[in-house]
């Protein structure tokens, strides 16, 4: 999408490599394959330019308030091997309780590790409801 900025209102697929790089990068081939093929579809432009841009604009819709005393609990998984969402991002703003991630990659809630991943979101919502 960002080498073709007329991509922006444009649902835009991934390539097999593009999948394995961003999504599927640390779990084996043939896994990366079977996630490929089931789980990658097209995906609007849009959320990736606004994400793109976020530096450059105050009222983003990608910005999180970290300070304010009356956000909602907020749950960041980040997979440690994570090249799309990297957790060294994830926790820049954020003072997490627990500073733990997960192993693996973007794929961690659909690869076969997204049991751990479900467990921590259960612990969190188990917590704060």
């Amino acid at each position: 999408m960002l080498r073709n900025p007329a991509n922006r209102s444009r649902a835009v697929s991934l390539t097999y490599d593009q999948f394995r790089y961003a999504f599927a990068d640390v779990v084996s081939e043939e896994e990366a394959k079977e996630l490929y093929e089931t789980c990658s579809v097209p995906g609007s432009g849009v959320p990736l330019v606004r994400a793109a841009t976020a530096n450059f604009n105050p009222c983003t819709e990608a910005k999180v308030e970290t300070e304010s005393p009356e956000r909602e609990p907020l749950l960041i998984i980040s997979g440690e091997n994570d090249h799309t969402f990297p957790w060294a991002v994830a926790n820049a703003k954020v003072r997490p309780r627990s500073s733990r991630s997960a192993t693996g990659g973007h794929s961690l809630t659909i690869d076969s590790g997204w049991r751990e991943v479900g467990e921590k979101g259960l612990e969190f919502v188990k917590r704060f409801v």
